[in-house]
């Protein structure tokens, strides 16, 4: 069993409709699908908000594009460290933004995407195989954004695209 499955399973336990086991996460690739489906009705849900406005100060946005040739090359500790890295700057992403909009629809979905974004920085930082536990301080590549729509795109972006593949090449090691 993996480490952490003390953690993983208080994490699960607090995941909206958490009736989940730590195997289905990665074994279930609905579970997966039912977190890509919830970012994309935020990311919607956000575009249809109101007057929302530029911020102020411009949210540090990881670049979470990747060549899958590459992706495939890499161990699953770097692969997890990496998403670890982009995760921890769109928490905080999220969070300065949170401070900036003062309109009640954005604000409701921002509080939404730093809950489950920050659920997956909480739950990645009980995987530990090749390493100890994950240890902030990482420079992903980053740009800064002032329009609070491009959160909720590269968070999209992010569990469609890395973590996907990430839960799907567990999967081919654990569920068998």
């Amino acid at each position: 069993s993996p480490p952490g499955l003390l953690l993983l399973t208080s994490f699960l336990l607090h995941v909206e409709e958490g009736h989940a086991s730590p195997t289905r996460l990665v074994c279930d690739s609905r579970l997966i699908q039912k977190y890509i489906r919830e970012a994309k009705d935020m990311e919607n849900t956000v575009g249809q908000c109101q007057a929302l406005p530029a911020l102020g100060c411009p949210a540090v946005l990881p670049l979470v594009n990747f060549s899958l040739q590459q992706w495939k090359c890499k161990s699953n500790e770097s692969k997890r460290r990496e998403i670890l890295c982009d995760l921890a700057l769109l928490v905080g992403a999220a969070a300065g933004a949170q401070g900036q909009v003062t309109q009640e629809c954005g604000a409701r979905q921002l509080g939404q995407l730093y809950r489950h974004a920050n659920s997956f920085l909480l739950l990645l930082q009980t995987f530990g195989w090749e390493a100890g536990p994950w240890e902030p301080g990482c420079s992903p590549h980053s740009v800064e954004q002032t329009h609070v729509t491009s959160i909720f795109l590269t968070y999209r972006k992010l569990v469609q695209g890395k973590l996907s593949f990430f839960f799907h090449n567990l999967a081919k090691d654990s569920c068998k």
